[in-house]
């Protein structure tokens, strides 16, 4: 699915420029993606349009409160992606409802492993939703999807990069 919202975000210079739900599965599944997956990011981006839409919760743009998050949060949410969403926050590129759309899409993933790229895919997109004018730095480290490099055993005690 997370190719998807990265077509459509590639596709689409503006949300106003998506096409309605229907006429756009039908354009992702020319483009070769798979129906199941289609519907599921047709949902998410739904839900995306839907939270874009809303001004809750209400919090104040200059408030300084200090965020929490739930058990479900912190199971889904890794320490590496907390701190990228405090850093964006704490950098000016969010305020705090920004960062509670972007938990609330992240909480939304559905099944997928919550990995630091894949955040920032949805912090992309919330971004692109709310047409928010991005620094060209941060818009850089949204785009770039390289994870990290890792070692594993190859089964005859040698280790490769992956």
């Amino acid at each position: 699915m997370i190719d998807i919202l990265v077509y459509v975000f590639e596709s689409y210079g503006y949300p106003e420029a998506c096409p309605e739900p229907e006429q756009l599965a039908r354009k992702l599944s020319a483009a070769g993606f798979e129906a199941e997956e289609i519907d599921s990011a047709i949902e998410w981006l739904s839900g995306l349009q839907r939270v874009a839409g809303s001004d809750s919760p209400r919090i104040e743009r200059g408030n300084r409160s200090c965020r929490v998050y739930a058990g479900p949060e912190l199971a889904r949410l890794d320490t590496e992606c907390r701190g990228f969403i405090t850093f964006l926050e704490a950098s000016g590129v969010l305020d705090p409802l920004g960062r509670e759309r972007i938990i609330e899409r992240a909480m939304a993933m559905p099944g997928v492993e919550l990995t630091l790229a894949k955040l920032k895919v949805i912090v992309l997109m919330v971004l692109w939703q709310q047409q928010d004018n991005v620094d060209a730095l941060i818009m850089e480290e949204l785009l770039s999807n390289a994870e990290e490099p890792t070692w594993s055993d190859n089964g005859d005690g040698a280790e490769q990069l992956h």
